[in-house]
């Protein structure tokens, strides 16, 4: 197994490097709330703020099953460094948007790949810790979302007052990149072969069956 073989070290700054992608994707829920007056007042829009916050919530709940199935298949690491990526520069074209169409966009692309960044974040845990070790870790992951619930609303007052609302999209860039950098560098990349064997039996048995067989069990 994978997390047999690595250093106490690697560990660490693997588990480091998720935690800031799964950082990323919790904080954009609670802190761009308190820079939505300052947006409106600046962007217009009113009858539409809402989409601010739900076109996030709504994209990355609809990507997390597609990209945990995916993950499973193709590996976990490429779908978490490519959602990090891409949650980066969705963040820098939300803070350059100049109309509130152009904003609700680029947040629907924001959690498009948050939701990436949600589904691998947990699974991938099971690349690095044994199954003794992945309780006390997810109770850490999961510490990840009250921290964002209240440094967020903080964090996003003192930008918005200080430097502009644009700031609590570009607050992400260099947590991100420095998430990408870890995250490339420490995390193991393992494909599952049981997820292959899965796959490759689904389609031989769709293929056997013809266009009637729906099943995607094992």
């Amino acid at each position: 197994m994978p997390h047999a073989e690595l250093t106490t070290r690697t560990k660490v700054l693997a588990t480091m490097g998720v935690m800031l992608a799964l950082l990323l994707a919790a904080l954009d829920q609670t802190i761009v709330g308190t820079a939505l007056p300052r947006i409106v007042a600046e962007l217009n829009g009113l009858d539409r703020y809402s989409w601010l916050i739900t076109g996030y919530l709504v994209a990355s709940t609809v990507v997390v099953p597609i990209a945990g199935k995916l993950g499973d298949l193709f590996g976990r690491k490429p779908f978490l460094i490519a959602g990090m990526i891409g949650f980066v520069a969705a963040s820098a074209l939300c803070g350059v948007a100049q109309d509130m169409t152009q904003l609700i966009v680029f947040r629907i692309i924001q959690g498009l790949f948050g939701g990436m960044l949600f589904a691998s974040a947990f699974t991938v845990l099971g690349d690095i810790y044994t199954p003794a070790e992945r309780a006390r870790i997810q109770g850490l992951f999961g510490a990840v979302f009250g921290l964002s619930s209240i440094i967020g609303p903080i964090v996003g007052g003192f930008l918005t007052d200080n430097l502009g609302w644009r700031w609590v999209f570009y607050v992400n860039l260099p947590v991100g990149l420095l998430g990408v950098l870890v995250v490339a560098t420490f995390l193991p990349f393992v494909r599952t072969r049981a997820s292959w064997r899965c796959w490759s039996r689904s389609r031989s048995r769709r293929t056997r069956d013809g266009p009637r067989s729906r099943s995607l069990a094992c």
